[in-house]
């Protein structure tokens, strides 16, 4: 989710991730047969080892290349689909769908495994022009050393946030170039409805909140909660993220602390869900489909958790258990139907724009 989703959190906390061997997709042998490139936000990350299997098993092997932060992946995606950097693009959320298979981003694909994604998760089960691969919640995550040394209780939803105590706390990604900024203002338009969510951002405006372009700077860098935070001195107590961000602080943490350095407030979170297809004029859609039934399958889906701090969506798949200790799935996040997302996105961004950044 993307984007927030998590290997950034690793990188600031020293994980190596996979990543892109950084030629460019019109080097010779990505045009080969035998390689498959994969297109994704920054926040893509695999075990070696997993991808590796899938090497061996399918004889393609893996390239990848990050293009930051989903908002800004997913628009470049449809500015070069006509001839497309690789085969397969990976993390385009509920929050972009409709404007990837509008522009006719993606060409129909139904991998093995679709049939085993959870009930709920499954979209575009007409054309199957994308798959659920992930899910998880862009909700404000908190430092608890500042709420405790400051003896002030953290936020515990939208409403709260508005508070003057809260004031010049919160900083959040802007959602018109960040799937979490913008996951976030869907959250306060599902609250708010219609009428009440510029009211709403007026006057969090008003609190101080500030907005930066993407996660990386929000959660690395302005955040005083995370490993990456405290070392830029971030001095932000309040960030959008995720809920599984804490269990990335207790896991990437040496030594491992006791309990998470970060918490979640529970209402001010929306469900994101992230989706891989095929991408139109793919140069290897054989490769790509191999690709896809991987995505798909329980090796990935158990190895994805620790990897992205995403939660699977295939049935069986296992759910690591410091996720249910420090980062469980909201109870009752704000959802929002793709089709309410397609029909107003644009129009509530830029009026979020225009009343927020100017």
């Amino acid at each position: 989710m993307h984007t927030k989703t998590f290997a950034a959190v690793a990188v600031g906390l020293g994980l190596v991730t996979l990543s892109a061997c950084g030629s460019s997709p019109n080097d010779k042998d990505s045009a080969g047969s035998r390689t498959v490139t994969l297109v994704s936000h920054d926040s893509w990350a695999a075990s070696k080892g997993v991808i590796a299997d899938f090497e061996k098993s399918s004889g393609y092997k893996v390239k990848v290349l990050e293009d930051g932060d989903a908002g800004q992946a997913v628009n470049k995606a449809i500015l070069t689909k006509d001839n497309p950097q690789g085969d397969v693009f990976f993390g385009v959320d509920n929050t972009l769908l409709s404007r990837a298979l509008d522009n006719g981003l993606f060409q129909p694909y139904e991998p093995k495994g679709a049939d085993l994604v959870l009930p709920q998760y499954r979209v575009d089960e007409a054309k199957h022009r994308v798959t659920p691969i992930d899910t998880g919640d862009i909700c404000v995550n908190y430092d608890k050393k500042y709420f405790a040394d400051h003896k002030l209780t953290p936020p515990a939803s939208f409403d709260d946030l508005v508070k003057p105590e809260y004031r010049n706390l919160l900083v959040t990604e802007n959602a018109a170039t960040s799937s979490p900024g913008l996951g976030f203002l869907l959250g306060t338009v599902a609250q708010y409805g219609d009428k009440g969510w510029q009211d709403y951002w007026k006057k969090l405006k008003a609190n101080g909140v500030k907005v930066v372009d993407g996660w990386e700077q929000a959660y690395n860098q302005e955040f005083s909660g995370s490993a990456g935070g405290r070392k830029a001195k971030g001095d932000r107590p309040l960030v959008v993220s995720y809920a599984s961000s804490p269990p990335a602080e207790v896991i990437y943490a040496d030594p491992r602390p006791k309990t998470a350095p970060t918490g979640v407030a529970q209402g001010t979170c929306f469900r994101q869900v992230e989706y891989a297809g095929l991408l139109s004029n793919a140069r290897n859609a054989e490769g790509g489909k191999a690709f896809l039934d991987f995505l798909t399958s329980k090796k990935f889906q158990d190895d994805m958790p620790l990897n992205m701090f995403v939660y699977p969506v295939r049935e069986g798949a296992q759910v690591p258990k410091e996720f249910s200790e420090y980062g469980p799935q909201a109870k009752n996040p704000e959802t929002m139907a793709p089709d309410r997302i397609s029909a107003n996105r644009d129009q509530w961004v830029k009026s979020w724009t225009s009343l927020v950044l100017r």
